[in-house]
Protein backbone atom coordinates (compact mmCIF):
# COMPACT_ATOMS: atom_id res chain seq x y z
CA UNK A 1 0.00 0.00 0.00
CA UNK A 2 1.25 3.43 -0.90
CA UNK A 3 1.28 5.87 2.03
CA UNK A 4 -0.76 8.31 -0.06
CA UNK A 5 -3.53 5.70 -0.32
CA UNK A 6 -4.30 5.82 3.40
CA UNK A 7 -7.91 6.61 4.25
CA UNK A 8 -6.62 8.41 7.36
CA UNK A 9 -6.03 12.10 6.67
CA UNK A 10 -4.23 12.92 9.91
CA UNK A 11 -5.15 13.74 13.46
CA UNK A 12 -7.98 16.24 13.83
CA UNK A 13 -9.44 16.18 17.32
CA UNK A 14 -8.56 15.06 20.82
CA UNK A 15 -11.31 14.70 23.39
CA UNK A 16 -10.60 14.43 27.10
CA UNK A 17 -13.32 12.69 29.09
CA UNK A 18 -13.80 14.42 32.43
CA UNK A 19 -15.81 13.85 35.62
CA UNK A 20 -16.72 17.52 36.08
CA UNK A 21 -17.18 19.42 32.82
CA UNK A 22 -17.50 22.88 34.43
CA UNK A 23 -14.29 22.50 36.46
CA UNK A 24 -12.44 21.01 33.49
CA UNK A 25 -13.56 23.88 31.25
CA UNK A 26 -12.18 26.45 33.69
CA UNK A 27 -8.90 24.57 34.01
CA UNK A 28 -8.42 24.26 30.24
CA UNK A 29 -9.26 27.95 29.74
CA UNK A 30 -6.33 28.77 32.03
CA UNK A 31 -3.97 25.98 30.88
CA UNK A 32 -4.34 26.78 27.17
CA UNK A 33 -5.08 30.49 27.56
CA UNK A 34 -8.08 30.07 25.27
CA UNK A 35 -11.84 30.48 25.47
CA UNK A 36 -14.12 27.73 24.15
CA UNK A 37 -15.82 28.43 20.83
CA UNK A 38 -18.44 25.76 21.60
CA UNK A 39 -19.87 25.38 25.10
CA UNK A 40 -22.75 23.04 25.98
CA UNK A 41 -23.58 20.75 28.91
CA UNK A 42 -22.44 17.73 26.85
CA UNK A 43 -19.36 19.10 25.05
CA UNK A 44 -16.93 22.01 25.27
CA UNK A 45 -14.73 22.70 22.24
CA UNK A 46 -11.59 24.80 21.91
CA UNK A 47 -9.69 25.67 18.73
CA UNK A 48 -6.01 25.26 19.54
CA UNK A 49 -3.56 25.97 16.73
CA UNK A 50 -6.04 24.82 14.09
CA UNK A 51 -7.01 21.62 15.91
CA UNK A 52 -9.92 20.67 18.13
CA UNK A 53 -9.49 20.11 21.85
CA UNK A 54 -12.74 18.81 23.27
CA UNK A 55 -14.02 18.11 26.75
CA UNK A 56 -16.78 15.53 27.19
CA UNK A 57 -18.39 14.22 30.37
CA UNK A 58 -17.40 10.65 31.23
CA UNK A 59 -20.22 8.22 30.61
CA UNK A 60 -21.10 5.90 33.43
CA UNK A 61 -22.76 2.52 33.41
CA UNK A 62 -22.03 1.44 29.85
CA UNK A 63 -20.29 -1.73 30.99
CA UNK A 64 -17.00 -0.94 29.27
CA UNK A 65 -14.22 1.47 29.98
CA UNK A 66 -14.57 4.39 27.59
CA UNK A 67 -11.17 5.73 28.59
CA UNK A 68 -10.17 9.26 29.34
CA UNK A 69 -8.69 10.32 25.98
CA UNK A 70 -10.18 9.83 22.53
CA UNK A 71 -8.27 10.87 19.41
CA UNK A 72 -10.06 11.26 16.10
CA UNK A 73 -8.41 10.66 12.73
CA UNK A 74 -9.87 12.62 9.83
CA UNK A 75 -11.50 10.64 7.01
CA UNK A 76 -13.41 11.47 3.84
CA UNK A 77 -15.88 8.56 3.95
CA UNK A 78 -16.65 7.70 7.57
CA UNK A 79 -19.02 4.83 6.74
CA UNK A 80 -16.52 3.13 4.44
CA UNK A 81 -13.58 3.52 6.84
CA UNK A 82 -15.69 2.33 9.80
CA UNK A 83 -16.78 -0.75 7.83
CA UNK A 84 -13.20 -1.44 6.75
CA UNK A 85 -11.89 -1.28 10.33
CA UNK A 86 -14.57 -3.76 11.45
CA UNK A 87 -13.64 -6.09 8.58
CA UNK A 88 -10.02 -5.97 9.77
CA UNK A 89 -11.03 -7.27 13.20
CA UNK A 90 -11.94 -4.13 15.12
CA UNK A 91 -15.15 -4.15 17.16
CA UNK A 92 -17.73 -1.41 17.40
CA UNK A 93 -17.36 1.25 20.07
CA UNK A 94 -19.55 4.03 18.62
CA UNK A 95 -21.33 3.71 15.28
CA UNK A 96 -21.09 6.64 12.85
CA UNK A 97 -23.35 9.44 14.02
CA UNK A 98 -23.94 13.08 13.31
CA UNK A 99 -22.77 15.43 16.07
CA UNK A 100 -23.87 18.68 14.46
CA UNK A 101 -24.00 20.25 11.02
CA UNK A 102 -22.22 17.83 8.65
CA UNK A 103 -19.75 16.54 11.26
CA UNK A 104 -19.80 12.77 11.83
CA UNK A 105 -17.83 10.73 14.37
CA UNK A 106 -17.40 7.03 15.03
CA UNK A 107 -15.00 4.82 16.95
CA UNK A 108 -13.88 1.22 17.20
CA UNK A 109 -11.87 -0.94 19.55
CA UNK A 110 -8.77 -2.31 17.85
CA UNK A 111 -7.97 -5.99 18.60
CA UNK A 112 -6.04 -4.85 21.71
CA UNK A 113 -8.98 -2.79 23.06
CA UNK A 114 -7.52 0.61 22.16
CA UNK A 115 -10.16 3.06 20.96
CA UNK A 116 -9.63 4.51 17.48
CA UNK A 117 -11.80 7.50 16.66
CA UNK A 118 -12.58 8.68 13.13
CA UNK A 119 -14.19 11.96 12.13
CA UNK A 120 -15.61 13.47 8.97
CA UNK A 121 -15.51 17.24 9.26
CA UNK A 122 -15.80 19.09 5.95
CA UNK A 123 -15.04 22.40 7.70
CA UNK A 124 -11.61 21.29 9.02
CA UNK A 125 -8.73 23.16 7.37
CA UNK A 126 -5.06 22.71 8.21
Amino acid sequence: MNINDSPMLGLRTIVYRVDDLAKAKEWYIKAFNAEPYYDTPYYVGFEIGGYELGLHPKEKGKGTDNGTVLCYWGVEDIHEVYKSLLQLGATAHEKPNNVGEEIMVASVYDPWKNIIGIIYNPDFKL
